[in-house]
């Protein structure tokens, strides 16, 4: 990782924290792009330059604002002079029952887990070419397990795999571009997943019988930029075996 680029869309908490922390520490500089949580993302960015200055900047963006893209795209680049890396972390999550649904979820969850992936990598294209450089999308198991009650985030999540397909055969051969797919990792900050009886049955459906860390999400990314030269168009499910034990 030493002299890449790396910029991680919503890196300011849980699992982006995460993924730009490892990243970081293995000599990679980083931009930390958030939307509202700006407070976190300046204290990331601070404890950060605090440990190797001048390795860190945030970069503030509304995603679903196509227009605002080029400046993202832009803004690391002239900080950093390059990117070599890009990760689509940022998401939003919420139960979406069919009876229930309705257009603006559609357009917020489609939105931040698909629509921006795909058009920040059209922004983030030329560069990443001149680079050699990868695309990570951060997927999910329900991407192939469905969950009941999340009908727009599979269907966003579902979309999400293919597109980390089709990029890597649209932006071969000089771009990789591969997805990592949680599974029990850091709980939603929602009140429904404080159930601890809705947690053990989650847990107990994994081979390993325990959850897992965002660290452990964040050393597959670390893999797959740095130690995967020959791989491109995979998905690797860090999920502790729950995808095969349903």
């Amino acid at each position: 990782m030493q002299g890449k680029t790396v910029l991680v869309t919503g890196g300011a908490k849980r699992v982006g924290a995460a993924i730009v922390r490892r990243l970081h520490a293995a000599g990679a500089n980083v931009a930390i792009h958030c939307r509202a949580s700006l407070y976190d993302a300046l204290a990331l960015r601070a404890e950060l330059n605090g440990k190797r200055p001048d390795s860190a900047i945030t970069v503030q963006a509304d995603l679903l604002e196509t227009a605002t893209l080029p400046r993202v795209i832009a803004e690391v680049v002239q900080q950093f002079g390059q990117l070599d890396a890009l990760i689509n972390n940022a998401s939003s999550f919420y139960p979406t029952p069919l009876d229930k649904m309705n257009e603006a979820q559609w357009n917020d969850l489609l939105g931040t887990n698909l629509k921006a992936p795909l058009f920040l990598a059209q922004v983030a294209a030329a560069e990443l070419r001149r680079r050699h450089g990868c695309i990570v999308n951060i997927v999910d198991i329900h991407a192939d397990i469905p969950m009941h009650g999340y009908l727009l985030y599979n269907i966003a999540k579902t979309g999400l795999a293919g597109l980390t397909r089709a990029l890597a055969q649209e932006l071969a051969p000089q771009v990789r571009v591969n997805g990592v797919s949680p599974g029990v990792n850091l709980w939603p900050e929602s009140a429904e997943w404080q159930d601890e009886e809705r947690r053990r049955k989650h847990i107990a459906h994994t081979l390993l019988k325990r959850e897992g860390e965002p660290d452990d999400i964040a050393k597959a990314v670390q893999f797959l930029i740095a130690d995967a030269p020959y791989v491109t168009g995979q998905i690797i499910a860090v999920d502790g075996g729950r995808s095969i034990n349903l």
